[in-house]
This record gives C-alpha cells, sequence and structure tokens, in this order.
C-alpha cells in the first residue's frame, strides 16, 4: 500500500504501576531534551510524490536528510528524484520519519501500515483530520495539514519554500507522546511555516469555512458564468480581475475535492447551508432595493476583509510560561491548542524533567504583550503557571542553531547533545 498511493495536495501507555526503568523510550512522556527546536537530519520516507510531497521532500533534503519516495505513478516518483525531492525511490524501513501526501481517504490505513513497519514518526499533509484522527490514536502519529498549494498540479510545481509564511495545522491526539509533538512541531516550523494545533474535528469545521466551501462556490460561480458564456459569447471576455481573483481556486486539481467533501460532508454541508441563507438574505435586500441593508453588509464585510489576519508577527520582547504539567500523554498538545483558541503563538517550548517525581516542567516562550492571556487561560483549566522574563531557562525563540536528534521514540538521537 505504501508504494500504491499518489499524493494529496491535500499502543497505549504502560501502566502507572510500570517502573519508570523499565518503560520504553518511547512510552515515557517526559523523556530529557524535548524541545521543538531544529533536529539533526535524519531518513524520512514521503508517501506520494505530487505538489506538497515534492515540496516537502525538497525541504527536507535541504536540511540535509535522506528522503525516499514512493507513488503508484513511477513517472511521478522518477521526476521526484529528477527534481531533487528524493535520494531514492521505494520505502526505508529505517526511516526516522515518514510523511503521507496521499489521498484523505486512504490516509489511515496507510498510517496504520507504517506504524507497523517502522519505529518513526508518521505525520499526514491532509485536508480533513476528523476520520483520521478517530482512527489512529497512535504516540507516533500526529495529523497534520498544511495550507499552502499552487496554481501549478503536480511534482513539477514542488518547490522547497512552498510552506515559507504558510499555517501549518497540527492535530495531535491523546495519545501522542510529546516528544513526537514537539519535533513534528519543530520541524514543520524549520520549513517557514506557522504552527498551530487544533482538535481535529475543530480544525475540520474551520476549514469548511475558509477552504472547501470557498473552493466549491468558486467552482459554482465558474461554472455559472461559462454556462451563460453558450448564449453571450462575450460573457467570458468580460471578465475581470475581481471575477479572476474569486474563482482562481477552481482552476485547482479536481481529482482531490470528492475524497475531501465525502471525508468532511457534515461540516461543509453546514456551511453551505448558512451560505444559502446568507445568500437568501442578501437576495432579499437586493429585490427590496435597502440600500442602508446592502451598505451595512458591504462594509461589514469590507471591514473584516482589512482586517483579516496575515500571521502572527514578530514579538518585539518576550516573556516565559512555566507550567509543571503531570507526565501523561497529550498534556502538551492540550496546552498548544489552548493557546490557539486563545490567538496566542508559540515562539518556542521546552519540557524538562520536575524534580516532584513523574511531572514535567512546560515553558513556552511567548510575545510579553499577550503572555497574560494564556496565563489567564492556564489557570481556568487548572493548571498552575508562572510567567517571567525570557531567558532564565535558556529557551529561546527557536531560531538558534544546532538542537538534538530527531528521534521519535523520544529520547536522544545518536550523537545529539541535549547538554
Amino acid at each position: 500500500m505504501v508504494n500504491s498511493m499518489t499524493d494529496d495536495s491535500d499502543t497505549p501507555m504502560d501502566s502507572p504501576e510500570t517502573d519508570e526503568s523499565d518503560r520504553p523510550v518511547s512510552a515515557r512522556a517526559f523523556p530529557e531534551g524535548i524541545s521543538d527546536r531544529p533536529q539533526r537530519p535524519g531518513r524520512a520516507n514521503v508517501v506520494g510524490a505530487g505538489l506538497i510531497g515534492g515540496s516537502v521532500g525538497m525541504a527536507l533534503r535541504l536540511q540535509g536528510w535522506h528522503v525516499t519516495a514512493s507513488d503508484i505513478n513511477l513517472e511521478a516518483q522518477a521526476e521526484a528524484m529528477a527534481l531533487g525531492a528524493a535520494d531514492a525511490v521505494g520505502f526505508d524501513h529505517q526511516a526516522d520519519l515518514t510523511v503521507l501526501a496521499v489521498p484523505v481517504g486512504v490516509v489511515a490505513e496507510v498510517a496504520l501500515e507504517v506504524l507497523d513497519k517502522t519505529d518513526g514518526a508518521v505525520t499526514d499533509v491532509g485536508s480533513t483530520k476528523a476520520g483520521i484522527c478517530r482512527r489512529i490514536d497512535h504516540p507516533r502519529f500526529v495529523g497534520g495539514h498544511p495550507m499552502a498549494g499552487s496554481e501549478q498540479d503536480g511534482i513539477r510545481g514542488a518547490k522547497p519554500d512552498l510552506f515559507e509564511g504558510a499555517m501549518w495545522v497540527l492535530t495531535p491526539g491523546h495519545s501522542t507522546a510529546e516528544a513526537v509533538f514537539a519535533r513534528i512541531r519543530g520541524l514543520v516550523r524549520s520549513f517557514g511555516a506557522e504552527t498551530i494545533a487544533l482538535p481535529a474535528d475543530v480544525h475540520d469545521a474551520l476549514v469548511a469555512q475558509v477552504s472547501h466551501v470557498p473552493h466549491l462556490t468558486a467552482a459554482t460561480l465558474m461554472n455559472l458564468a461559462d454556462s451563460g458564456s453558450v448564449e453571450h459569447r462575450a460573457l467570458l471576455r468580460l471578465a475581470a480581475g475581481g471575477f479572476r481573483d474569486m474563482t482562481r481556486i477552481s482552476a485547482g486539481r479536481p481529482s482531490i475535492w470528492p475524497d475531501i467533501c465525502v471525508a468532511n460532508r457534515t461540516a461543509i454541508v453546514q456551511t453551505l447551508d448558512r451560505l444559502i441563507d446568507s445568500l437568501s438574505s442578501v437576495r432579499g435586500l437586493v429585490d427590496e432595493g435597502d440600500r442602508v441593508g446592502l451598505y451595512r453588509l458591504l462594509d461589514q464585510a469590507r471591514t473584516a476583509r482589512l482586517n483579516l489576519p496575515v500571521g502572527y508577527g514578530t514579538a518585539e520582547q518576550v516573556a516565559e510560561v512555566v507550567v509543571p504539567i503531570p507526565d501523561r500523554p497529550g498534556e502538551l498538545a492540550a496546552i498548544t491548542t489552548l493557546a490557539a483558541e486563545l490567538d496566542v503563538n508559540i515562539l518556542d517550548l521546552e519540557i524538562s524533567h520536575s524534580g516532584e517525581g513523574r511531572r514535567g516542567v512546560l515553558t513556552l516562550v511567548v510575545d510579553d504583550a499577550i503572555a497574560e492571556r494564556l496565563v489567564g487561560g492556564l489557570i481556568a483549566r487548572r493548571y498552575r503557571p508562572s510567567l517571567r522574563p525570557a531567558g532564565r531557562s535558556g529557551v529561546g525563540t527557536g531560531n538558534e542553531p544546532g538542537g538534538g536528534g530527531f528521534d521519535a521514540a523520544g529520547g536522544k538521537a545518536k550523537g545529539a547533545d541535549h547538554g
């Protein structure tokens, strides 16, 4: 299966009674040196050699990773080699990391197969997450979705900087090992992407609104104009910049969208219903000649569009939020998800052992101006955070050179120096 997929340019912890020294390192939530800083390059599989898979392969190779690519399309597989997206073709059973760039309908099946065949971390780039994450609750799996694309199709559109400035959503599960999540997050950030952690169902509801329904709307508008052009030949020649901007995304590869729409149909249908209701209201305003209502609608939309965020920006001053957390899977994911809900960008993070037994200390570097917002949210969730000026713990902003090796099991990679 892992050799037959094309690109989608889209075990519980041991019981508490088990002695810590007898537990495999992959079962420990807080091995030494957990951080999301850049890792030493290792070996990676990229399953699916299309636009996203190819771009991931190129970005990994640029950092010194050895990348093995596979694809059902042997031409795309060969092109991945020729274009510098891979060092080899096939499947590397010794890989530290496997990235699945396959259709969303088969992600779960392929992920389970890869988790069985390798000891490395596994992530995907699919456009829907809830169905996948329901089927896979594994310490070494983190769901992912890079919000990036190109008008160019397939491997020939791949480029190593595709993810620069893009938002990359991560959807860790309840069993995801803290080390795996932190290091996948760090790797994504090393591609130049901004990361945000969300529950899988929340992700699907949000992307239905900002990606899936807009794509369907653009396709519908384009088809409406196209059918009208049969009767009025000049119609499409009148399509100015606004129409072209609105319908640009309809030129995307259609083959991935049936899977996406089926996988996320509940959220998409709910959003379509809201859109239809809103359009009905607009129809009423136009039909009634309600100038005031129309102006209010358009002015509200203009203000919202002008205030649309383009990124988190750069923090002028940073602070450290220090949080004692229990040694169990899911704590890091819960806190990073809370930060996303509060619109707090985590610039860097690190987990160290506490002297209080099976506990850890999580240090988050955030913008000083909004650090209190995160502290308040944590207190509301019954954590006991403290706030201090950045630098006391040695945690930086994630831009420092070096860092430990990528080890999906969460321990020190061979040759890594964790200080």
